[in-house]
């Protein structure tokens, strides 16, 4: 399972620049980053209301979940030799 973080998508939408949402915010921009870019590990009820306040938009705009697939239990498994014949 992966969330994808889709704020880049909401800052172009809204032509507002991550500089500008840090400030309207209260979040540092390395925060802001980090979040934009998907390595964020987890993020604030708080500061997800205050992004979607600042932003006019949902939670559901800004993030979706795109489902992983997983891998096949009938597929035949690979072998792997480490060493030389």
């Amino acid at each position: 399972m992966a969330i994808i973080v889709k704020l880049d998508d909401m800052l172009y939408r809204r032509r507002v620049t991550l500089t500008e949402l840090s400030s309207k915010v209260g979040i540092t921009l390395a925060n802001l980053s980090i979040l934009k870019t998907g390595k964020a590990k987890g993020i604030r009820f708080a500061t997800l209301e205050a992004i979607c306040e600042a932003l006019d938009c949902k939670p559901g705009d800004l993030l979706d979940f795109e489902r992983v697939a997983e891998p096949d239990d009938d597929a035949p498994a690979l072998a792997v030799s480490g060493g030389r014949s």
